[in-house]
């Protein structure tokens, strides 16, 4: 899928625009066109389907202000009270917000469709060209009204009461959408939206009001998307987003996806110390969940992220069986516990096994979905991906679906460029067994990386031994009845590691042949204390790897700098939220620069830098190679299975002949 050019809605032009949205917050002029009824018969919403086709707006036509009911509103729910209630205040804002954004959204698609041209010579226009200007128009009006619904739901939904089934049953849905031309679209949208306002039985709180509201334009905006299978000349509405300067609002077409949807899968807990090996694995992990905890909801922002320690993308990989699911489990749990400890939101999203869908494009949509709620500032998100090859496999290589190819694309969309809205609460987690079946462009955006190997050493095999029968053993006491080990404490090998130097040890040399004799040559023309040296290796590497790019090179800086944060967060500062976390961010920030400044005083640039590019570039050739010796094995077994074939079937022969 192409990358999908991304607009801007300038706040600049914006502002040209809301004298006019003003000026239907003040006045309406519509002209009912019948009388509704309600489809289910419910008596409540008979009254008011009457009420709206009944009432007149003024002696002026049939024509209502918003205004003047917002402010009828407030002297009748707060009558004592001097200036306007914050949810009415903020319900008017949003509003009028939006009406400019619909708008400008109107003007876009006169530009970009050739609606305008068609305005200015429609007195002339012949009859072919007088039904493009029509349909136009009603594509046009349609579109303008899906934004400017889009927008105040995507601005109060969260404000809105998750219980509102009383307001529900009082709502008799949207009474009449008109689609014939702008100025007509948006004043039938906002009279019947006033009509509800100034209904005597709806509206008995200020919280009532932005129930409504919500529900209100998100009926609106299920109206429009039945109807959008009729409308013609959409290309400029689905082939481009509109996003809004300053803002993580954008219209995407006519999707419509709201961070504050999503809820958090149920999971087992699970504790690290249940996980066997994996010391690589755990240590990444326990990182993630502390950058993650570090997130400041009032800036949102992530002071790691201003230290480079922060990584919105990751990758676990090895073979079937060594705990990468119970990985992803031990995660959310120490994640959520500790949210639930500190009363922070918590969002465990993993990906749905039906993301990839049979019908064209909806797959994309469907990835969509996903990924919108990621761009939620707050609450925390770990977003894992299992089997990660079967939604992200390699676009070129044979039999892959379309519907894969969508999944991709979005995907990269939103994981780097105009969408990639992160501010260091979420992190994307990707878990495969074949990690060289990924598609090249997504291994890119992977800033983070390491081994799941499961149990390895003796020990290893002991605990793992030892977490099973000491199960039964509490429940039949004395019936296990074995010896133990002379001289091992049973768990004492899975405690988390203090830092990566740890784990790694020293890494002196590359392991992959292609890697290490790349590295030697360029070693014999350059020292490892140069610039130069990596440059030099960088370039080498990319001739013998082309699609090695500077991304690679960004994320093994990415890989440097989380080794120059990887010191543990105090354990009291978690037992007392007030050391830390409740502070404020510059105050944060600053505590960790002190944390990071004494961690460093141990660890030297230049064999970090060495280790983090020899255990990056590594890690290409093993991917780059692992799928050709792969393909080559699997051709070395049917050789053999046709050879032995062969013999066997020779063997028969010859027996045959005897016995003849």
């Amino acid at each position: 899928m192409e990358k999908q050019p991304t607009f801007p809605i300038k706040k600049t032009e914006l502002q040209i625009l809301r004298e006019e949205a003003s000026s239907f917050i003040k006045s309406i002029h519509w002209e009912q066109g019948y009388k509704a009824r309600s489809r289910d018969g419910n008596k409540e919403q008979e009254d008011i389907l009457l009420y709206l086709s009944k009432v007149k707006g003024s002696d002026n036509g049939n024509a209502v202000s918003i205004s003047k009911t917002i402010l009828s509103l407030k002297k009748r729910l707060l009558p004592d009270s001097v200036a306007l209630p914050l949810a009415l205040n903020e319900t008017l804002f949003n509003l009028q917000e939006a009406i400019a954004i619909g708008l400008w959204i109107r003007d876009s698609y006169y530009d970009a469709s050739g609606l305008s041209i068609l305005h200015e010579k429609r007195a002339g226009l012949s009859t072919e060209q007088r039904k493009e200007y029509e349909s136009k128009q009603q594509t046009a009006t349609a579109f303008m009204v899906f934004s400017l619904a889009y927008y105040v739901v995507s601005k109060l939904k969260e404000k809105a009461s998750e219980d509102n089934t009383v307001m529900h049953n009082k709502f008799a849905g949207i009474p009449e959408v008109s689609l014939i031309s702008p100025t007509k679209g948006i004043s039938c949208q906002l009279f019947y939206y006033d009509k509800y306002l100034n209904h005597p039985n709806l509206i008995n709180s200020e919280q009532d009001v932005i129930d409504f509201t919500v529900m209100y334009f998100e009926t609106y905006l299920d109206e429009i998307v039945q109807r959008k299978g009729a409308l013609d000349y959409t290309d400029v509405i689905t082939d481009r987003t509109y996003q809004l300067e300053g803002s993580e609002f954008s219209i995407a077409g006519w999707e419509t996806v709201f961070t504050g949807n999503a809820t958090s899968v149920e999971f087992n807990p699970i504790r690290f110390e249940q996980i066997v090996g994996n010391k690589d694995a755990k240590h990444f992990a326990k990182r993630l969940v502390e950058r993650l905890m570090s997130y400041d909801m009032t800036t949102k922002r992530n002071p790691f992220q201003e230290l480079g320690g922060f990584m919105p993308v990751f990758m676990g990989y090895g073979i079937p069986g060594t705990g990468k699911s119970m990985l992803i489990a031990a995660i959310a749990t120490m994640l959520k516990e500790r949210c639930d400890h500190l009363n922070i939101p918590f969002l465990f999203h993993p990906m749905p096994d039906t993301v990839v869908s049979t019908f064209q494009g909806g797959s994309a949509e469907k990835m969509v979905q996903w990924m919108k709620p990621m761009q939620d500032p707050s609450r925390l998100i770990f977003a894992p991906i299992d089997d990660a090859e079967n939604n992200l496999q390699e676009r070129t290589a044979q039999g892959v679906s379309a519907g894969v190819k969508e999944v991709i694309g979005v995907f990269l969309r939103y994981t780097e460029g105009a969408y990639a809205v992160n501010h260091g609460n979420s992190s994307i987690g990707l878990f495969t067994n074949l990690p060289e079946q990924l598609d090249k462009a997504v291994i890119s955006r992977i800033q983070g990386r390491f081994k799941i190997d499961g149990a390895r050493t003796e020990h290893d095999f002991l605990d793992q031994d030892y977490i099973w029968w000491s199960k039964i053993e509490k429940t039949v006491p004395g019936f296990v009845g074995m010896k133990n080990h002379p001289n091992y404490q049973y768990l004492s090998d899975q405690a988390l590691a203090k830092n990566a130097g740890e784990i790694l040890g020293q890494l002196d040399r590359p392991s992959e042949e292609k890697i290490a004799t790349i590295y030697n040559q360029v070693l014999t023309k350059d020292s490892l204390d140069s610039h130069t040296f990596y440059s030099s290796l960088y370039g080498a590497v990319q001739k013998e790897f082309p699609f090695f790019s500077s991304r690679d090179i960004r994320n093994i800086q990415s890989a440097i700098s989380l080794r120059l944060t990887d010191f543990n967060l105090p354990e009291d500062w978690f037992e007392n939220p007030e050391l830390y976390f409740l502070k404020d961010y510059d105050t944060k920030l600053g505590m960790l620069k002190e944390l990071m400044t004494e961690n460093m005083k141990g660890l030297n640039f230049a064999d970090i830098r060495k280790q983090e590019v020899i255990r990056y570039l590594d890690n290409v050739a093993t991917i780059a190679d692992t799928d050709f010796s792969r393909k080559v094995e699997q051709q070395i077994t049917q050789i053999k299975i046709a050879a032995e074939a062969r013999n066997r079937f020779e063997k028969r022969n010859v027996t045959d002949m005897k016995n003849r």
